[in-house]
C-alpha cells in the first residue's frame, strides 16, 4: 500500500513530505488550497481540526506533526533519521525534536494570535508573547552556533521538525532573523540538501523558500 500525505499549502505539513524525500520513502501526495486561511472541507473532512499534514496507510489516518513523522521513519524508514536510546547524542536529539514543537510553535502561535487580536503594541500580552519568542530563537542560535546540525554532526529529525517555524512559519508570524545569524548559517546548509529542494517544489512550487533573513513580502496574515 502506498504511503499517502495530505499537504495543505503552506503548511507545517511540509515536514512530512521532506522526511520522506530524504529517506526516499514513496508516496501520494494530495495538496490542498487554504479557504481563505484554513484548511478546505475535503481536508477537514479527513481530520475534525483540518490538521495538516494528515497522513493515510491503509486502514490507518493519522493526524499531528510529530506523530506522523515518528509513524514514517519507524514504520517506513527503519527508524532511520531517529537517533536510538545507546548514542551519545540521544538526549540532544529528544529534547531538540520535541522543542520545536513544544516551545518554539507555541511561542510563534502566541505572537500570531496577538496579532489576530489586533492588540495595541504596548499590550502586556504582545510584549510577553514577543519576549518569548526573541529568547527561543536567541536559544536555537546558541545551539546552531557551534553544533552543524541539532544534534550535532548528524542530520536528523529532529531538524526535519525545527526548520518550519523559522522558515514557511514567517508567512503568518513577521520576525527578522538579523541578530540571529546562526539561524541564517543553519538555514543555509537546510538549503543545501536535496531533499529539502525536491520535497519543497513538490509541495509548494509556487512559494518563494523563506530562507533567508528577512520575513516574506507578502505574509499570508
Amino acid at each position: 500500500m502506498t504511503l499517502t500525505i495530505h499537504h495543505l499549502h503552506v503548511s507545517a505539513s511540509e515536514r512530512a513530505l521532506w522526511l520522506c524525500e530524504e529517506l526516499g520513502i514513496p508516496y501520494e501526495l494530495k495538496t490542498y488550497d487554504r479557504q481563505p486561511l484554513l484548511a478546505p472541507p475535503e481536508l477537514k473532512a479527513l481530520h475534525p481540526q483540518g490538521s495538516a499534514p494528515t497522513i493515510q496507510d491503509g486502514d490507518l489516518t493519522l493526524a499531528e506533526t510529530g506523530a506522523c513523522i515518528e509513524y514514517i521513519a519507524h514504520k517506513h524508514g527503519n527508524g532511520r533519521l531517529f537517533l536510538p536510546p545507546s548514542h551519545p547524542n540521544y538526549a540532544d536529539f529528544l529534547y531538540w525534536f520535541h522543542w520545536s514543537n513544544g516551545t518554539l510553535m507555541g511561542n510563534v502561535g502566541r505572537v500570531m494570535m496577538a496579532k489576530f487580536a489586533k492588540l495595541e503594541a504596548d499590550n502586556s500580552m504582545v510584549g510577553y508573547s514577543n519576549d518569548r519568542l526573541a529568547k527561543s530563537l536567541k536559544m536555537l542560535d546558541d545551539r546552531v552556533k557551534e553544533n552543524k546540525w541539532l544534534a550535532g554532526e548528524e542530520f536528523t529529525a529532529a531538524d526535519v521538525m525545527m526548520v518550519f517555524p523559522v522558515t514557511t512559519g514567517r508567512y503568518f508570524v513577521q520576525f527578522s532573523l538579523k541578530e540571529y545569524p546562526n539561524i541564517v548559517a543553519y538555514l543555509g546548509r537546510v538549503s543545501q540538501r536535496p531533499a529539502y529542494r525536491k520535497a519543497m517544489e513538490k509541495g509548494d512550487p509556487q512559494m518563494e523558500l523563506a530562507l533567508g533573513v528577512e520575513s516574506p513580502e507578502k505574509p499570508i496574515v
